[in-house]
């Protein structure tokens, strides 16, 4: 089993930054890449950003490519979402998840999901 707990998520108005962390414990080991995910209010769950756990690979929506950036601290078991130049559209509960391996932007693929932060950018 893996653990995630996700923090740093808020009220922030439209222009603004975040930064979320996701701190994975338990059989870390078994993770090879970790993503982030978003649902809004009567909206499926989409994918947002993920990274791989120890090659360079980064993976973005489009909507957010240049705006968000996703890192990773492999000493700490920590991965990072730093988002900039939020806008209403990205107010959504984000959820941070662990794979062992699959499609790095399907929900399914994910083994491992943490309980959400809410995240709400005002106009």
């Amino acid at each position: 089993q893996v653990q995630l707990v996700e923090s740093g998520g808020g009220l922030v108005q439209a222009g603004g930054s975040l930064r979320l962390s996701c701190a994975a414990s338990g059989r870390t080991f078994s993770v090879k890449r970790m993503g982030w995910f978003r649902q809004a209010p009567g909206k499926e769950r989409e994918f947002v950003a993920a990274i791989d756990w120890n090659t360079i690979g980064r993976y973005y929506k489009d909507s957010v490519r240049g705006r968000f950036t996703i890192s990773r601290d492999n000493a700490k078991n920590t991965v990072y979402l730093q988002m900039n130049n939020l806008k209403a559209e990205d107010t959504a509960v984000y959820y941070c998840a662990a794979q062992g391996g699959g499609v790095y932007n399907e929900p399914t693929s994910y083994d491992y999901w943490g309980q959400g932060t809410q995240v709400t950018v005002s106009s």
